[in-house]
């Protein structure tokens, strides 16, 4: 399981007049605002912007000040596999130190959507256990209860995180993960195909 929610796509209008900056070209641009204020790339533009990304990535540092934010919902076994994407991502992450006592633990806090019933049953187990140990904590406030839910808590856990990135770190990520045996990595790659302007600068074939 995995949920993108409240992307935000911003500095477009920035990007696209640096990248005319080499070759002091700002006369030829014809991006504009529509009257709803969204920033639109106009043909020239476009068509500048794409033909520098097809030209590899010294030539596209245009799309690395194009910037995303977004809110990811994911388990932690997907985590581990992002945070192979240190560079240029920023994540600030719900805290599992801090507040995995402060509710009730149930089901739905897991990615279990490819489970059997057989393995789902027991992972009802291991949240009745897990919700064992936080009233325990939370009567006792013994850490020896805290640690038991944090070294128990398997890694279908879902952890929220807010994500800024920019395209240049999209790019990565899509051609090396469009396909990845995890689901997971198919839905994030198709929410990456929704994002402006992805096929032009993003998702297209290199050929």
């Amino acid at each position: 399981m995995i949920l993108l929610e409240r992307t935000s796509v911003m500095n477009l209008e920035n990007a696209l007049r640096g990248a005319r900056n080499p070759m002091n070209s700002w006369a030829k641009s014809d991006s504009y605002y529509d009257d709803e204020g969204n920033y639109i790339i106009g043909e020239a533009d476009l068509k500048l912007g794409h033909n520098l990304c097809y030209s590899g990535s010294d030539h596209r540092k245009f799309i690395r000040q194009i910037f995303v934010s977004v809110d990811i919902t994911a388990p932690l076994y997907w985590w581990k596999e992002f945070d192979t994407y240190k560079v240029g991502t920023v994540a600030n992450s719900t805290s599992t130190m801090h507040k995995i006592h402060s509710k009730e633990f149930s089901v739905d806090d897991f990615s279990h959507d490819h489970m059997t019933p057989e393995t789902e049953a027991q992972l009802q187990l291991v949240v009745d256990y897990l919700e064992t140990l936080r009233n325990k904590f939370l009567e006792t406030k013994d850490k020896k209860y805290w640690y038991d839910m944090i070294q128990f808590l398997p890694s279908s856990y879902n952890q929220m995180r807010t994500v800024t990135m920019n395209y240049e770190n999209l790019t990565g990520m899509y051609f090396a993960r469009r396909n990845h045996k995890l689901d997971e990595w198919h839905t994030y790659c198709d929410w990456i195909k929704t994002l402006p302007y992805a096929e032009d600068f993003i998702t297209f074939d290199r050929g």
